[in-house]
């Protein structure tokens, strides 16, 4: 099985859980092309971002959800697994939701709708949600590394507290958020030099100091990408993660443009005695600059690189016209056994506000399937080195 990148395949229930057959379908789901998707401050829901996604070879779709506003819709992307099976993902989205209490319900009747537009052999719906997680509570656990005084229960208890009211008890909690769950976002209103005042001292001093080191950012083409890929594979040796291949990059470039909601793309590399030492891809959509990559070099760290390209990258988006900087990823609280305490303690530097969303769901359509979706998941997740 197949799903083509070229267009939206629709298909009946055909091969989806018996369970599912049962749900009541009351949002009624309406096609449209995926240029026509409305505005929006998530780049990931834009026309942008499905024209990225369909030079990487997902299967694009966009629809209109009369619910729970009348302007509301949002984009899907489909691609082929291995053993006649498919995904679906929703990409920071739905944009609008209901009240916390009815995230289950509603997510069951919008899948049930959704399943009549997808390939039979969809093994799930994938929602990175871009909603407030009301399940973060008071820690009080003395010992807990939470320092914030905030946790989020084990999945199981979130599962059952998201399935509550609904018909097939069939959402997941995915074994990992697709897209980060919780970011910082800095405020780009004001002048630079409120800015800088809302940031911590230490960053502050940090973006000074790279200036008087020498550091020279300026704004780069696509020309630039070997370099910055360059970078990015020294970053994921250094912090032990698995890169992505260069196309990821360049496909960003690539695309046509157009549409209710195109996105500006911006690049921004920071150099020292010539040599470039960190880089920054940024995609701006409504009122919000999103970063979407960065890389450092192993080279001249002590010039403060990093530093003074997202300071650089956020002048631009001010400039531009955006209000938010969403700097994306970083820990919840400030646990130094967390993977993204790293990236928690050099954001937070930048002011802003922590984001809390309830991450990536799972709306399950072939439960034998997922079953065996999720093991490799998880097997993956453990194989990656720490």
């Amino acid at each position: 099985m197949s799903v083509d990148g070229g267009g939206t395949v629709c298909r009946s229930f055909s091969g989806i859980c018996p369970r599912e057959r049962q749900i009541a379908v009351n949002i009624l789901l309406n096609p449209k092309p995926v240029q026509e998707l409305y505005d929006t401050d998530i780049v990931y829901q834009t026309t942008f971002w499905g024209q990225v996604k369909q030079r990487l070879g997902w299967n694009v779709m966009a629809f209109d959800v009369p619910f729970p506003r009348a302007d509301a819709d949002v984009l899907v992307l489909e691609r082929s697994l291995v053993a006649d099976s498919a995904i679906a993902h929703v990409p920071q989205g739905p944009e609008y939701g209901p009240a916390p209490e009815a995230y289950g319900r509603f997510l069951e009747r919008l899948s049930a709708s959704m399943a009549e537009h997808l390939h039979p052999d969809t093994v799930c719906i994938r929602y990175d949600l871009p909603w407030p997680d009301p399940s973060l509570v008071a820690d009080a656990d003395p010992s807990s590394d939470s320092r914030t005084g905030l946790r989020r229960p084990p999945d199981r208890l979130r599962e059952l507290r998201m399935n509550i009211g609904t018909e097939g008890w069939n959402l997941r909690k995915a074994p990992m958020d697709s897209i980060v769950a919780d970011s910082l976002v800095v405020d780009l209103t004001g002048t630079p030099e409120e800015i800088l005042t809302r940031m911590k001292p230490k960053t502050r001093y940090n973006i000074a100091l790279a200036a008087r080191r020498g550091v020279e950012v300026h704004t780069a083409s696509a020309a630039a990408l070997p370099d910055f890929y360059d970078l990015y594979l020294q970053t994921a040796r250094r912090n032990g993660f698995a890169p992505c291949g260069d196309r990821h990059f360049s496909s960003l470039f690539q695309v046509p443009g157009g549409g209710r909601s195109p996105a500006e793309l911006s690049f921004h590399l920071a150099v020292a005695e010539g040599e470039i030492i960190a880089g920054t891809i940024v995609a701006g959509a409504g009122r919000t600059a999103t970063f979407l990559f960065g890389a450092s070099g192993n080279r001249f760290r002590n010039r403060m690189g990093s530093c003074a390209v997202h300071w650089h990258a956020m002048l631009a988006a001010r400039a531009a016209g955006y209000e938010n900087y969403d700097m994306g990823a970083i820990a919840p609280y400030p646990d130094e056994g967390h993977p993204f305490f790293g990236m928690y303690r050099f954001k937070t530097g930048f002011g802003g506000r922590m984001v809390h969303r309830v991450g990536t769901w799972d709306y399950v359509l072939r439960p034998d399937a997922y079953a065996h979706l999720r093991n490799m998941e998880m097997m993956n997740r453990a194989l990656r080195p720490d």
